[in-house]
């Protein structure tokens, strides 16, 4: 990792930032076999190619009849010469006669067009069919999903649900994935305390613990944790060396800023290096990276809306850099503020919204407080709206959204 100028009192931009921390990840390389349905939400190690075609033969839309197109007249009666359901193999069709079929029935040799039932009239042994369809109406041919030899899901792609019905149509029963990441998660600080314990005067819960295991688990993540760190040099160094004998990756929330009372920064220095600290962003200034006896490190801050979003919008590209992803950034989309702000602010600022939908347009406004301190406006919000540096907002100004849908926070 290249040097920084950590001490020099200047804010590094965001984008300036998140480019240093997703050049700096590297992808694991070793990768295991899961079953089919044990493969949700993992990385694909490798393309897979399909064997096979979907479907494997010409089959039926609906229920109805096939035909050869060339024997339809206006009024004629064909005898039914078989019924063929879903699953079953066919005869060829003999000509001049209808074969009863339903959804997902294979077509039969010599049949060209499939009749839907609400169009024919059942008489004596035979059927009429109400006016003339065209020739191949009806039926999905051979291959209309996929065909031998396709690319259907490329080595880096994050295994959803869909994924996985694909490759089960496919006849793939377990799949090569990278392994998962394992993650230590540093809490500092003497005042917190964990849920379920008395919280004395002066002592607070310690939120930022659960919001970071669980957007780690959302991304497949292990995780360990030495448990709240007290707020000592010593205390600080020996956490982070033993989270950098037992992780991939280290996180920690609090003790990066400036106070005397954290050691992190010192306590990473002394055992590695640190080669970002400050971004020129709100919420979540004081955020570091470096690495502690050559695990990589990311220092959050210690307020509780300054680490979601600072997680979500840093920690979490460069994670899924490190699990193979190729991409990582979040997609974003326009919506138009719904509220004025006269002043600019000097960082780019990420804001907990509530988007609206007015005649089809769509508003967003900052839901409740917008302090770091203040992390129940975030369940309120749909997501982070995105303002420039320096930027005056008016309303109906239009600006990036990103939904918490995108970046795994609901």
């Amino acid at each position: 990792m290249s040097g920084c100028s950590c001490d020099s009192g200047k804010l590094q931009s965001f984008e300036s930032g998140l480019e240093q921390l997703i050049n700096a990840a590297n992808s694991v390389q070793e990768t295991e076999v899961v079953e089919l349905q044990e493969a949700l939400g993992r990385v694909l190690a490798r393309d897979i190619h399909s064997t096979l075609s979907v479907p494997p033969a010409d089959n039926s839309a609906m229920d109805g009849y096939a035909v050869c197109a060339k024997d339809l007249e206006e009024g004629k009666v064909f005898q039914i010469s078989q019924r063929v359901a879903a699953g079953h193999a066919a005869d060829a069709i003999q000509r001049g006669t209808a074969v009863r079929l339903f959804t997902g029935s294979e077509i039969p040799h010599g049949a060209d067009t499939v009749i839907m039932q609400e169009e024919a009239q059942l008489e004596g042994e035979g059927v009429r069919f109400v006016g003339l369809p065209h020739k191949g109406d009806n039926i999905r041919k051979a291959g209309q999903d996929i065909n031998i030899g396709d690319k259907v899901i490329t080595q880096g792609t994050i295994l959803a649900p869909q994924h996985l019905g694909v490759l089960a149509s496919i006849g793939v029963a377990d799949v090569s994935v990278y392994r998962r990441l394992c993650v230590a998660v540093l809490n500092t600080g003497d005042e917190l305390v964990m849920p379920g314990m008395p919280c004395p005067q002066g002592k607070i819960y310690n939120s930022n613990f659960f919001t970071l295991t669980g957007l780690l688990s959302r991304l497949g993540c292990e995780v360990w944790t030495p448990g709240i760190v007290k707020d000592t040099p010593e205390a600080t160094q020996q956490a982070l060396a033993q989270a950098a004998g037992h992780a991939d990756l280290i996180i920690s929330s609090g003790g990066v800023s400036v106070g005397e009372e954290d050691h992190i920064k010192s306590a990473v220095e002394a055992l590695g290096s640190l080669n970002l600290w400050r971004l020129a962003i709100k919420p979540g200034k004081p955020l570091a990276f470096g690495e502690v006896k050559g695990t990589p490190f990311i220092g959050l801050p210690g307020n509780p809306s300054s680490v979601l979003v600072t997680f979500l919008m840093l920690a979490r590209p460069y994670l899924l850099k490190m699990q193979g992803v190729h991409h990582v950034l979040p997609r974003h989309y326009q919506v138009q503020a719904g509220f004025d702000r006269s002043k600019g602010g000097s960082r780019k600022e990420f804001v907990r919204v509530i988007v609206r939908n007015d005649n089809g347009t769509l508003f967003a406004a900052p839901a409740h407080s917008q302090s770091s301190g203040v992390l129940s406006s975030a369940v309120m919000a749909d997501g982070l709206l995105v303002i420039p540096e320096h930027h005056r907002v008016s309303h109906g100004d239009r600006l990036a959204f990103i939904p918490f849908s995108e970046i795994g926070a609901v």
